[in-house]
Formats: structure tokens, sequence, C-alpha cells
């Protein structure tokens, strides 16, 4: 039945960038709207060995300008590849933040499989590409 459905594989990729997209907007918002502190805070949290001030300032602006920004390319189908490793980039530390909270294989899913959930969705999507509905035809 689907494959009577035309563009379906475009359609799909449509649907998953949106709604990544999306999320990853919410995910980013609060963080900017937390300014140079807020940004330092967020560094220091996931890059703990970064030293205080303008590093982590900066470095903690790259992880916000990662998700809002990425997820905003990610609705448009533009640099998806671009901020698919952004994206990739900003879960792998996401995902040491939280290694040290597994208590057990019963605990891995709760505490870890949703960055990695996102770094297979993002590597999935660097791969593939945005398709063919976007607001910029590929060459």
């Amino acid at each position: 039945m689907l494959k009577s459905i035309p563009q379906s594989k475009d359609l799909g990729l449509l649907i998953l960038r949106g709604g990544i997209g999306i999320m990853f907007i919410f995910h980013g918002l609060p963080k900017l709207l937390g300014g140079p502190e807020g940004w330092e805070g967020l560094a220091q949290y996931g890059l703990p060995f970064l030293p205080e001030g303008l590093i982590s300032i900066i470095f903690g602006l790259f992880a916000v300008i990662a998700e809002l920004g990425g997820g905003i390319l990610l609705i448009l189908g533009v640099y998806t590849r671009i901020a698919c490793l952004a994206l990739i980039a900003t879960m792998a530390v996401a995902m040491t933040t939280h290694i040290g909270d597994v208590t057990g294989i019963g605990d891995f899913a709760k505490t870890l499989g949703w960055t990695i959930e996102l770094i297979i969705v993002f590597t999935a999507l660097f791969l593939t590409g945005p398709g063919r509905f976007t607001v910029k035809k590929s060459a």
C-alpha cells in the first residue's frame, strides 16, 4: 500500500525532520534565554574539564546553536547534514553526562536511551539527506 503513495520516503523524511526539528527548538530556546550565565553552566555540566569563563560560555552557546539552529535547519531541510553532525556531537556530550547515572541494564534505556536514539536518528538523516521536500532544491 505504501508503494502507491507518491514520494512516501520523502514525506517520511519531512515528518521526521519536522518533528525532531520542532522538539529541538523547544530544547534550545530555553537554553538560549538562559544567556551567558546559562550557557556557561551548560558547558560546565557537559564538559566539566573546561575552564570557567569565556571558553565555557562559547562551548555552551555552540550547544544552544546546535539545538535551536539545528532544529530550524532540519525543519527547512537546508544544511541538514551539517545540522545532524552538530546534533550528533551535542547528543554525544549529553550521553557522557548520564553514563555514570546508569545503575543496571534495566535502567539503561531510561537513562541513556534517548541520547543514543537521537544519535541514531541524526546519523540516519545525515546519511539519507533531507529528501525532496525542502525549502531549497538540492543540486
